[in-house]
């Protein structure tokens, strides 16, 4: 009997680490305002990796000129993924890439949320400190 006591808490101890490590890996779903404000980013799950994508941004009629696939650049950039294949990993999301339209440049990535709950947004090319970060700022409560 206290075999099976001991394994159900052990058990339960084991669930509540597992949501806990869930719930604290979804912080980042969500929509995110850019660093200039002039777009959202909404973040959601598929499976077990972290994608992003522009649900909104100033100029709705912007095309994906720069992109290096040339039958891609009449595509509107409103509804692009630009944020792709991210895993959790103790307290920041790493593995991924982003896409910036602007420059139609692919860049390493890795997020972070910062002590004031903005989400830090590396992209690099290499290794991390060869890179740029930007804040964006949460547009709607988790």
């Amino acid at each position: 009997m206290k075999t099976i006591i001991a394994s159900i808490i052990v058990l339960m101890h084991f669930g509540i680490k597992a949501s806990e490590s869930t719930s604290n890996s979804d912080v980042i779903i969500g929509e995110w305002y850019s660093d200039t404000k002039d777009g959202k980013i909404e973040i959601f799950k598929k499976g077990d990796k972290y994608y992003g994508k522009l649900v909104w941004i100033k100029n709705e009629n912007v095309t994906d000129w720069q992109n290096p696939n040339p039958k891609l650049r009449s595509q509107k950039i409103l509804g692009l993924t630009i944020l792709k294949d991210f895993s959790y990993n103790k307290n920041s999301w790493d593995g991924g890439t982003i896409y910036d339209p602007n420059s139609g440049k692919t860049y390493s990535c890795f997020l972070k949320l910062n002590e004031k709950n903005e989400l830090v947004v590396r992209g690099y090319i290499g290794v991390s400190f060869i890179g740029r970060s930007s804040i964006w700022t949460r547009a709607t409560k988790p």
